[in-house]
């Protein structure tokens, strides 16, 4: 996810001609995950998440024209920056409009064996602040939050066509929202639920007044419930991650910028099962399994934004990045 700095013309709550228009493009990590991935010059890096394109930005700098950046996003919207992005990049550089499961399994069937791959997960800013497209508790608008507009399912369709049950489990399983049972039946009660703000005010009556304050806003974790079950994101990462290791050449580096504990907790345990070694029972006096690690972690612990990037940059509190190298092939390692 990354920040943008913006302006907005005229009023969220009344005004149907409001537009966001981005005008500067923040990474989050962006130091950080240049410095751990290390891009070097003629080397090839895949972005499977452009969206304003400030690290690929980073990336094509240091591989130059002699390396090629493959950025890959869904969201029409990053495809049209991608044609600013494009016009003057420093690397030879193309753009697969595909969600990056889809985007990883047409690489791997062109044989590319990329040197990196980078995931920065969950939504951009600039979708935060596209008011229109319903990914925000702080503006009004029509239920959506669909990173891929062409896709049928919207967060209109699971929050008021979605039996109470499941929802519940939705918003205590992806949102990790205690009251999950409150909201989902004041939700099913208050249906059809048509706006942001009275998806906002259901879960708000649904919240006894002494939790509202001191997690955040009320609505943050059933937001990113809806969000995450609209958009398939856990399922999707959870293919991607295996398909960009397998992609990955030996001495390439994979890294991933998560801003929520589902998805780092799925980032940590796959890395670390691949840098994993002998798992044979400690019982055993010797090995029998013969397995090898297929990585070295790069990063020990997950890397956080500093201070003065937290002070620029608030959204960024929740990120962070985890890289390791691939050592060896799959097969190889036993």
């Amino acid at each position: 996810m990354a920040t943008a700095t913006h302006r907005v013309v005229g009023s969220p709550a009344a005004s149907a001609n409001l537009s966001y228009v981005p005008v500067e493009h923040d990474p989050v990590l962006a130091a950080e995950l240049i410095d751990v991935l290390d891009p070097r010059p003629g080397e090839t890096f895949v972005d499977c998440t452009f969206g304003g394109g400030g690290h690929s930005r980073l990336i094509a700098e240091r591989i130059g024209p002699e390396g090629e950046l493959i950025a890959v996003d869904r969201d029409p919207a990053s495809e049209e920056r991608w044609s600013g992005f494009a016009a003057d990049a420093p690397s030879r550089a193309r753009f697969l409009r595909a969600d990056f499961v889809a985007a990883l399994e047409g690489l791997r069937g062109e044989g590319v064996r990329p040197d990196g791959i980078v995931f920065d997960l969950g939504m951009s800013s600039m979708q935060v602040d596209a008011w229109e497209r319903g990914f925000s508790y702080s503006y009004d608008a029509p239920l959506d939050m669909r990173m891929d507009p062409t896709q049928s399912l919207s967060a209109a369709t699971v929050v008021n066509e979605w039996p109470q049950d499941r929802l519940t489990q939705v918003i205590r399983e992806l949102g990790e929202e205690r009251r999950a049972g409150s909201i989902a039946r004041e939700i099913t009660k208050r249906r059809p639920v048509e706006t942001t703000g009275q998806l906002v005010s259901a879960i708000k009556a649904a919240i006894p007044p002494s939790e509202r304050f001191g997690r955040g806003h009320p609505a943050k974790r059933t937001f990113q419930a809806v969000r995450i079950a609209v958009n398939g994101e856990l399922d999707a990462l959870d293919r991607a991650l295996p398909l960009a290791w397998g992609v990955l050449r030996v001495g390439g580096r994979l890294g991933a910028i998560s801003f929520h504990s589902l998805e780092d907790r799925r980032v940590k345990r796959y890395l670390a099962d691949r840098a994993r070694g002998c798992v044979c029972p400690p019982e055993l006096p010797v090995c029998v399994c013969g397995r090898e690690p297929e990585a070295e972690l790069i990063t020990k612990r997950a890397i956080a934004p500093g201070p003065e990037e937290l002070e620029r940059n608030p959204r960024a509190g929740s990120a962070h990045l985890r890289a390791a190298l691939k050592i060896r092939e799959a097969e190889e390692a036993g």
